[in-house]
């Protein structure tokens, strides 16, 4: 039993290690990578654009739940005007980083860790270093600065879809004056919460693209399979990991800043 869990421990370091060496290798390419502000407008269309629908739909309803039990739990206590100080902290604080998070990491973190994988299987990795190019600036680079400008841009945008979905439950359907909500909502915002919010976008971004980016690159290091089936399991792997992650990372970062 010991051995065993020596083992784990051993195998969790030496791979905290790998994930550390390949997130300084990412950055200290940053001036060895060609057209680099071209290959990051193209690494924020794919984490940006394409992931704006989710965004959308999932903020939208994460208000409108929000609204509905923050009203009914406030109602036990009369105090349905503070419904948008609660749903606005909520969502500002805690919510929209992490659910905006977790939907990247479903869509663009996995769509980059099979692409890597892919590329890996297929050697074309191997070539772009045969023929001298930094495969770490080129595809992984990019990736892993525009992370740090699309998810916090992404939870701005969830921040306020779900404020207007907290509206439309709070104020439409269950009868809270809509002046009172926003003035709940003016009064209960600080700029320490937003600097909050912000600071978890940016480190879930760097985070979760750093590791979707680093299983789908070493997908050939995979132990359990091979070819395609090692793209699966690093792919599977990449979500997996991402997603709780972004959970440690942002208790972390709570107990630091509350």
């Amino acid at each position: 039993m010991v051995y065993y869990f020596g083992r784990m421990a051993h195998s969790i370091i030496s791979e905290f290690g790998d994930f550390a060496l390949f997130v300084g290798k990412s950055f200290s390419a940053v001036f060895q990578t060609r057209r680099l502000p071209r290959r990051v407008g193209r690494a924020i269309y794919e984490q940006g654009a394409l992931c704006l629908p989710v965004i959308l739909i999932v903020g939208v309803f994460t208000g409108l739940v929000l609204g509905l039990q923050g009203y009914y739990v406030l109602n036990r206590f009369g105090s349905e005007s503070l419904l948008g100080a609660l749903i606005s902290l909520s969502l500002i604080r805690e919510m929209a980083p992490v659910l905006a998070a977790l939907m990247l990491v479903g869509q663009a973190g996995s769509s980059l860790a099979a692409e890597l994988g892919i590329q890996r299987n297929s050697e074309q990795i191997v070539a772009l270093e045969t023929m001298g190019i930094n495969s770490f600036g080129y595809l992984v680079t990019p990736r892993m600065i525009a992370s740090l400008f699309v998810f916090p841009m992404q939870t701005a945008l969830f921040v306020v879809i779900g404020l207007w979905g907290g509206s439309l439950s709070g104020s439409l359907l269950l009868g809270v004056d809509s002046g009172v909500y926003w003035a709940s909502i003016d009064s209960a915002v600080e700029s320490g919460d937003v600097r909050e919010c912000f600071t978890k976008a940016a480190v879930f971004g760097l985070l979760t693209i750093g590791i979707c980016a680093y299983h789908g690159f070493n997908a050939h290091r995979c132990r359990a399979a091979t070819g395609a089936r090692a793209v699966s399991a690093s792919t599977t792997r990449a979500v997996v990991h991402s997603s709780i992650v972004v959970l440690a990372a942002d208790y972390v970062i709570t107990s630091f800043l509350v």
